[in-house]
């Protein structure tokens, strides 16, 4: 099943610029994990060490927020548009 992953323009470059590109995953960890083995940076980018996505990174599912639904374990459907998106903060 293919599924969109988007990306914020912050993350793009650990991808070599596009900011979206197609694979297949049921899951959003599946996604994860394809991201890992597609773009290794992107993935150090979004998840830490241990695999959980870092604090300051949304992932969002069509328009909910994954945090707030399943998380990593959030179904994925032909067509879903997987959007990740690291937090801008500062002082």
């Amino acid at each position: 099943m293919t599924i969109t992953v988007q990306l914020s323009s912050l993350l793009r470059d650990y991808c070599d610029g596009p900011s979206s590109f197609q694979l297949a995953a049921s899951d959003v960890r599946g996604a994860l994990a394809e991201c890992r083995r597609l773009h290794p940076a992107l993935y150090r980018s979004v998840c830490d060490e241990t695999g959980a996505v870092r604090r300051h990174v949304n992932i969002f599912v069509n328009s909910s927020n994954t945090r707030f639904a399943q998380g990593l374990d959030s179904a994925l459907h032909p067509g879903d548009v997987v959007t990740i998106v690291q937090a801008v903060s500062g002082g």
